[in-house]
């Protein structure tokens, strides 16, 4: 065969012409918030494109193949609204970084035209009025809400035998890890045999299992932090006041708040900034006026932990070798990135003795009256108008109450619950929080601290239904409510594996408004570690990797 060579102009001429443009392509894997929008203004990605995206995902994994299960209800018209979206992008109007980014929210967050039923049976087909507050403001940002998603029921501690001593009554309350009477059960999909973690578990399976760009959920005692940790990815439990819980069905208005969950960082302080604001529904934002913030992306600078001092929380550790192992990890890191190591922090024994009781008798009463106000605000017919029918209904044959585990418990917390003129319900309002705010901010006076970290669960995800009995005392290891009980806010980032390819997340703990400083040094972690995992049972599709 007779080999051709080329002609020294042709060779010069092939050799000067410009090589052919290569494909670009949009991961949504791993793609943030701020490469969706680079895409977008290419004008060959369609918010359309990505929406669908996010469905097949869904198609493929919640209701299919593993059954996540993460989805109660899945929004008919979301493709119509990207459409839309992107119709406005043409015309030249871009509402801002949120513009086309599909989003899934915990399902006690208010929507008008998506039923809201806080994981309860109860309220199935529940219209409320209006969307809630934050709600309303990531529409008008521009967010695509892909689907309502489940949590435990009541979002877990409404109704609830935590703190019991009777191992009886512990075993008849105890709801398996990520079930609802109306979503059912959602599985981890990261090991399909543990759960999702409360309450928040639907967002935290959901997006990480890539079913939208980002999430919402709601954290009373660590209910946006348990199931970030137990996926395996980001998400900010903020300083009560910077979110409004306006339109939130409510657990326990002292320490509830809504919060953002992601895949990083960057998407994380993208949603928070889009979302804060004094809202007049909410008397807690009026604090925030001063403090909030509209762009929290500002403060994401690797080299932002140089220099800060960083305590270690060793009074969370000691639970699990492979958490506590990933830690260790973790702290290595910080050093190498300049942190100022301060090891150990102790926690003073009063605020570790008295950490569970305070919640659990503050929050058994203030959602007694709590989710009676909000029933109030329903106007549909045939649904509770109160905390003492929702324990009658739950706990009548008639009604196939699909949770009898949480008919138990609502009815152990009717008898549990205090009115809210009652003086041992106000000293702990007024007092014994007074009393944890200033015992968390001694500690931070004493070691000069910028932060706290300390593994967000002290062991990785459990199974849905645990091998052993529970056992009175169960749930005090973790550190999260001390940020509800102080209301300080807390970063929760991806910091490794354990052996068995369960996720293990660091927790940095900040005063009031320090916001900033924990999402740059959060940031900073990330980057460094990278160490966010896409489940094995949700692996990649085709139709994740969007070419244009």
């Amino acid at each position: 065969m007779k080999l051709h060579r080329l002609s020294a102009p042709l060779l010069a001429l092939a050799l000067s012409l410009p090589a052919a443009p290569q494909a670009a392509t949009l991961n949504i894997e791993t793609a943030t918030i701020e490469e969706v929008q680079a895409a977008y203004k290419t004008g060959k990605v369609t918010a359309v494109q990505l929406t669908q995206a996010y469905l097949d995902r869904i198609a493929a994994y919640d209701k299919q193949g593993p059954a996540i299960n993460a989805v109660i209800t899945l929004n008919p018209d979301a493709l119509v609204e990207a459409k839309k979206l992107d119709a406005e992008r043409k015309a030249g109007k871009v509402r801002g970084p949120l513009h086309g980014i599909p989003v899934v929210l915990k399902d006690n967050y208010n929507t008008h035209d998506l039923p809201t039923t806080a994981g309860s049976q109860l309220l199935e087909g529940s219209l409320p009025p209006a969307d809630a507050f934050v709600v309303k403001k990531l529409r008008d940002a521009g967010a695509i809400v892909v689907a309502k998603v489940n949590l435990s029921e009541f979002a877990g501690s409404g109704g609830s035998v935590s703190g019991a001593t009777d191992p009886e009554v512990l075993k008849k309350g105890q709801v398996p890890n990520g079930f609802s009477s109306a979503g059912l059960q959602t599985h981890n999909p990261h090991d399909l045999t543990r759960g999702p973690a409360g309450s928040s578990g639907g967002t935290g399976a959901a997006i990480a299992a890539v079913f939208a760009q980002f999430g919402l959920g709601t954290d009373t005692g660590g209910s946006v932090r348990g199931p970030s940790s137990a996926n395996g990815i980001v998400g900010l439990k903020p300083t009560v006041g910077l979110m409004s819980r306006n339109g939130i069905v409510p657990l326990a208005l002292s320490f509830d708040t809504g919060g953002p969950m992601g895949r990083s960082v960057s998407d994380v302080a993208l949603a928070l900034g889009a979302m804060t604001g004094v809202d007049p529904g909410d008397p807690a934002t009026a604090k925030s006026a001063g403090h909030f913030q509209k762009d929290y992306t500002k403060y994401l600078k690797t080299g932002a932990l140089k220099g800060a001092r960083i305590g270690v929380a060793r009074d969370f550790m000691g639970k699990d070798a492979g958490t506590d192992q990933v830690m260790e990890d973790a702290i290595a890191t910080l050093k190498k990135l300049g942190a100022v190591i301060v090891d150990p922090v102790k926690y003073p024994d009063y605020l570790l003795a008295s950490k569970q009781p305070i919640y659990n008798l503050l929050v058994a009463s203030e959602f007694k009256a709590q989710i009676t106000d909000y029933l109030h605000t329903l106007k549909q017919p045939g649904y509770p108008k109160s905390f003492d029918e929702i324990v009658a209904k739950a706990n009548d044959p008639a009604s196939g109450y699909r949770s009898p585990e949480k008919a138990y418990a609502l009815k152990y917390t009717a008898g549990l619950a205090l009115d809210l003129n009652d003086p041992s319900y106000l000293a702990i309002k007024n007092e014994m929080l007074a009393a944890s705010r200033a015992g968390i901010g001694a500690l931070f006076k004493k070691y000069q601290l910028d932060a706290i970290i300390y593994p967000t669960s002290p062991r990785p995800a459990t199974l849905i239904v645990p091998k052993d009995p529970p056992k009175p005392g169960g749930g005090g290891d973790s550190a999260t409510s001390f940020a509800n009980e102080t209301g300080c806010p807390d970063l929760i980032v991806p910091a490794g594996m354990t052996a068995d390819g369960l996720p293990v997340t660091i927790s940095f703990f900040g005063q009031a408004w320090s916001e900033p400083k924990l999402l740059g040094y959060g940031y900073d972690f990330e980057q460094a570690t990278k160490a966010i995992r896409l489940p094995k049972f949700t692996p990649s599709l085709p139709s994740d990797v969007i070419t244009y």
